[in-house]
């Protein structure tokens, strides 16, 4: 399993500037095909200055769930610290 990319990536406007939403889809590699879901993930800080990511996939993969979100978390961190996502 590998994540390829998530593209189309917009943020939904939210008064609390402490949360942001975005909505998008990601491209997986599973077993030699690339499949793309739609996703929607919330980053929010935390008082500590902690990064907390929540996300939800718009369909099921035949994937163990917790190794492929948390390597999505990685990658929307690696993006997030990057600056590469929408204001």
């Amino acid at each position: 399993m590998r994540i390829v990319e998530i593209k189309n990536i917009t943020r939904k406007e939210l008064p609390i500037y402490y949360r942001r939403l975005y909505n998008g889809i990601v491209a997986i590699e599973l077993i030699n095909k690339i499949i793309e879901i739609p996703l929607d993930f919330q980053i929010e800080h935390k008082p500590t200055g902690q990064l907390d990511i929540n996300i939800t996939l718009a369909e099921k993969v035949d994937y163990p769930l917790v190794p492929l979100l948390n390597e999505l978390k990685k990658t929307i961190r690696d993006l997030d610290s990057g600056g590469k996502l929408p204001d």
